[in-house]
């Protein structure tokens, strides 16, 4: 229905709409980002993990917290896993939500703004203090018409900050803060614009933009166990696999300096995350391989999941990687479908091809299409490519291909609640607990 009404309402007028909609809301719930410090985290890869990262310091400090991501909901002490299927809530519900944490006395409010969510202009009722730029890689690119327009498209909460006046807590002005990742390419842009204060994180020989207070990484250590590095000649030893989470770690590290947090309590409250849900999580239930289940879904971020099995050594010598991936319909991206199949095929040893969010399309399209990018790759139908539409049989079929010591990477669902099917309908499905229940129909676990 949704689609059907684009097509014969004006552009300008469904944007009038959203705007009107998102002013409407925020006057209706209070104008509940007036009351609060609100964060606003963006970029292509790292913002629910980035979210995660800084409420865990900013709860460490003694603040009520809370936040909205891909991952989860938070209130305060309260905490749900997303079941809308979407990153940024719609306006209604995000100032619905902004008003709970109102309520439940938060201080901040952490919203993992996309840029969809931006082009919808649902970013337009909230008062953001801080902006923070994680990474620019090429992502919804089709939705957007082109990576200039899905640049854009992100610049804009960055000129929202720019435009919004003081904000005024308890007698103090609050500094309007960006945080940017100096290692990307489109840093500079992110950062021109004004504001009270700007700071840039990076990672040692990376870092390209260095006119800023700088947040960089040295002394960086993978291992087993995790991950070491060295920032301010504070050394932080996580709990996190990859490349990608020391940049997070560094964006969460950076809202706290903002914030005029101490480091030891940066250290002591990073140290104390395990992980987060549905990215680089483990599952055990006593089997002899391992199950890595990761939300990796478009290319860029599958290649950071292979880079990060290999530095930290998650897979011994002559073992092998069982990787179960699909691809998402909708309209999202379909050239990136076989680019997914292609990059499976050269760093697993077999690729399993299933359902993971069709939407409107044909999921056996999908697969065939992510199917056709690891054949061009070398891999072999009925050998070391399998397709199985069922995604709880094509989980089954990897345990049953693993030997001990080979690792099973389940890919692109994380700890999402649904697969969305044809017809806006939801399934609920969480590729964790449905990994844990074919492990143990399998004979693993208690």
């Amino acid at each position: 229905m949704k689609q059907l009404i684009r097509k014969f309402i004006p552009k300008a007028v469904i944007n009038q709409y959203h705007k009107t909609l998102a002013v409407l809301a925020n006057i209706i719930y209070g104008r509940p980002s007036e009351k609060m410090i609100v964060i606003g985290v963006t970029g292509t890869n790292g913002k629910s993990s980035t979210v995660v990262l800084i409420a865990k310091i900013l709860e460490s400090a003694g603040h009520k917290v809370g936040a909205a991501s891909t991952v989860y909901f938070k209130v305060a002490e309260k905490e749900w896993l997303n079941d809308k299927k979407m990153t940024m809530l719609g306006r209604m519900a995000l100032q619905k939500l902004l008003k709970q944490m109102v309520l439940a006395g938060c201080r901040y409010a952490i919203i993992e703004t996309s840029s969809q969510g931006i082009e919808q202009f649902r970013h337009l009722g909230v008062h953001y203090d801080v902006a923070v730029f994680t990474n620019l890689t090429p992502e919804h690119i089709e939705a957007h018409g082109g990576f200039d327009n899905y640049k854009k498209a992100k610049l804009k909460l960055f000129k929202h900050l720019e435009k919004l006046p003081a904000k005024i807590l308890l007698s103090k002005k609050i500094r309007k803060t960006i945080i940017v990742n100096g290692d990307d390419k489109s840093a500079k842009e992110f950062l021109d614009f004004e504001a009270d204060s700007k700071l840039v994180f990076g990672i040692e020989n990376n870092l390209a933009i260095r006119q800023f207070n700088n947040l960089t990484a040295k002394e960086i250590v993978y291992s087993s166990d995790g991950i070491t590095f060295e920032v301010n000649n504070v050394e932080f030893n996580l709990k996190l696999f990859g490349r990608f989470n020391i940049y997070n770690a560094l964006a969460a590290i950076a809202v706290a300096q903002s914030q005029d947090i101490d480091w030891e309590v940066c250290r002591h409250a990073l140290e104390k995350i395990s992980g987060v849900p549905g990215r680089m999580e483990f599952i055990d239930e006593d089997q002899p391989f391992k199950v890595l289940v990761d939300y990796a879904y478009e290319p860029e971020s599958l290649k950071q999941v292979f880079a990060a099995i290999k530095c930290h050594g998650l897979v011994g010598e002559g073992k092998k990687i069982i990787h179960l991936l699909g691809g998402c319909g909708g309209g999202r991206d379909k050239a990136r479908q076989p680019i997914m199949g292609e990059l499976s095929a050269k760093n697993a040893d077999i690729a399993i091809v299933a359902n993971e969010d069709p939407y409107d399309d044909d999921p056996q399209e999908i697969i065939e299409a992510v199917a056709a990018g690891a054949v061009k790759a070398g891999k072999i139908a009925g050998q070391n490519l399998f397709k199985v539409i069922d995604r709880t049989e094509a989980i089954a079929k990897a345990f049953t291909l693993a030997q001990e010591g080979d690792l099973v990477l389940l890919t692109g669902k994380g700890a999402e609640q649904v697969i969305a099917v044809a017809n806006g309908h939801k399934i609920p499905w969480d590729e964790r607990v449905k990994t844990r229940e074919v492990l143990n129909k399998m004979g693993w676990g208690k």
